[in-house]
């Protein structure tokens, strides 16, 4: 590649970075041309594709053959890493990413990890999210992201929580440096991976949705009692390299989270036929379950004959919360927990010509150094440190296309002409600029001085996702939520962050929405 000006465009240098996908095939011929598409549509213009054919007996020549665009490699059947390994030593690209031939990745998922390497250019991998497919290529229901507060080493140790191999944007280097992935797994080798490069190097999390993933019959992640072996394997392998206490404590909880995931699966499966081969492998792998699933069957069978007892609601029987300030008068509300690691999981989005309303303090907390211009907005005049008095529904004054992000959080609710906002949030974005949205799924109701009455709305992630698309590409809108019914009961209590345990605040559970976060970005036109 010819030496680059010093003065390029820093997006079109991001482009001159070449990429290789490799889609791993075995047996999945009647995928792979989604598969191919996919990466083919990529909006990064510099990707090299190699279909990697592991032994396959299907049609995948035939179909790979069809794009002249892309290289195709044939190999006898020797597993899924030792295909990986080929591909990786075939490849050119700075950048690796891994696509299963089922899967698809989003036209951006390319730009996006590449953007974060631009960012943060001495990770091991960056990583993104993705959704659910069904086998036809439909949406199907999409578990939500975890929340990562914690080293990702550290968090990795409690559990994969990257999901899918295929968001995951390697560093070429890095990857080589440790010799790729060990081909004595049959399974949960990338998770190998992650563990081995987190150990040692940077890894990052940015805000974009890049791949999907699609459900069927023959996922491999389907076969729980591979997965089980295979991922203790892993855990087990990682204890020669635990370097403290919390370390040790995390890799214990991950063991035990894993027998709990897999094994709970497997006694279901087993208790449909009673197998003596099921019940051995049970009582090798996961006695403790299957004693304690057995002990609780015989409890309710019990309990059927008994009278239903009584809640004890303690100190939480009473009429009033112990806070009508949303626990800020007893530590850090519940809710701005949730919204910190919402704009922390995007804070890379937080950069160039930046709005937030009301304040500055979380474009300063999250942007940092990024930032070039901060503009504060309020409906009031007069507001200490705003830059533009508007309401938000009405707000022609405002020039359009002007912002690389805005942080718009806590403040939908309180508008009553919801698509005005959303409209002048659009417009006033500059095209591939980042709204980033909170809005209350539970929430006392809140009373402004100046605004007693102005609190109109509550939300839920469907609500979010139709309103924001209303106004974005679906593709470009990212929607997330937080929180459990034990951290809505403490925040419509008042009670504050810092009274509850790290694993209740980061438990989420889709029916108690405490927050909805949404990563909405401007189509840029231009691409």
């Amino acid at each position: 590649m010819p030496n680059t000006p010093l003065h390029s465009d820093p997006a079109e240098l991001s482009q001159q970075q070449l990429v290789t996908v490799v889609i791993v095939c075995y047996n999945q011929a009647r995928f792979l041309s989604d598969a191919i598409r996919s990466a083919l549509d990529q909006t990064h213009r510099n990707v090299e594709i190699i279909v990697m054919n592991d032994g396959s007996t299907d049609d995948t020549a035939t179909i790979a053959e069809r794009y002249p665009d892309v290289r195709y490699i044939r190999q006898e059947n020797r597993g899924l890493s030792a295909a990986r390994n080929t591909g990786l030593q075939a490849s050119q690209g700075q950048y690796i990413v891994f696509l299963d031939a089922d899967d698809r990745l989003l036209p951006r998922g390319v730009s996006a990890g590449v953007e974060c390497f631009r960012n943060f250019p001495d990770c091991g991998f960056v990583f993104g999210g993705y959704r659910n497919i069904s086998s036809d290529g439909s949406p199907s229901a999409t578990e939500r992201d975890p929340v990562v507060t914690r080293p990702y080493y550290w968090q990795l140790l409690h559990g994969n929580f990257i999901g899918m191999h295929a968001t995951v944007m390697y560093s070429r280097g890095v990857l080589e440096s440790i010799g790729g992935f060990n081909k004595e797994l049959r399974a949960a080798e990338d998770f190998e991976v992650y563990l081995r490069i987190a150990r040692r190097w940077e890894v990052k999390k940015h805000g974009s949705l890049v791949a999907e993933y699609r459900k069927h019959d023959a996922n491999m992640s389907s076969d729980q009692f591979l997965m089980l072996k295979s991922v203790l394997r892993v855990l087990k392998m990682e204890r020669a390299h635990i370097s403290d206490r919390k370390q040790k404590r995390a890799l214990r909880s991950g063991i035990r989270f894993y027998k709990r995931y897999y094994g709970n699966d497997l006694i279901d499966a087993w208790r449909k036929h009673m197998t003596v081969p099921g019940l051995l492998t049970l009582l090798r792998w996961y006695p403790g379950g299957l004693i304690r699933r057995t002990a609780k069957s015989l409890r309710n069978r019990m309990a059927t004959t008994r009278e239903p007892q009584i809640v004890d609601f303690g100190s939480l029987r009473r009429l009033s919360p112990f806070s009508r300030q949303f626990g800020f008068d007893r530590g850090k509300p519940v809710d701005r927990v949730y919204i910190e690691s919402f704009l922390s999981s995007f804070a890379a989005d937080i950069r160039g010509s930046v709005l937030e309303i009301g304040d500055d303090y979380y474009s300063r907390t999250y942007g940092g150094n990024r930032i070039t211009s901060q503009d504060v907005l309020h409906i009031s005049a007069g507001h200490p440190g705003a830059t533009i008095i508007a309401d938000l529904a009405d707000a022609p004054h405002i020039p359009s296309d002007r912002f690389d992000c805005i942080v718009f959080t806590q403040t939908l609710q309180l508008i009553y002409d919801i698509k005005g906002a959303l409209g002048a949030l659009h417009r006033i974005l500059k095209p591939g600029g980042v709204l980033l949205a909170t809005v209350p799924g539970f929430s006392q109701i809140c009373r402004d001085a100046a605004y007693p009455e102005a609190d109109s709305w509550r939300f839920t992630m469907s609500l979010a996702s139709r309103l924001f698309m209303e106004y974005f590409d679906e593709s470009d809108v990212r929607v997330q939520m937080y929180g459990n019914v034990l951290t809505a009961t403490a925040f419509l209590y008042g009670i504050a962050a810092h009274e509850l345990k790290p694993p209740e605040l980061n438990f989420h559970d889709a029916d108690y929405q405490v927050i909805i976060g949404i990563r909405a970005r401007k189509r840029d036109t231009a691409q």
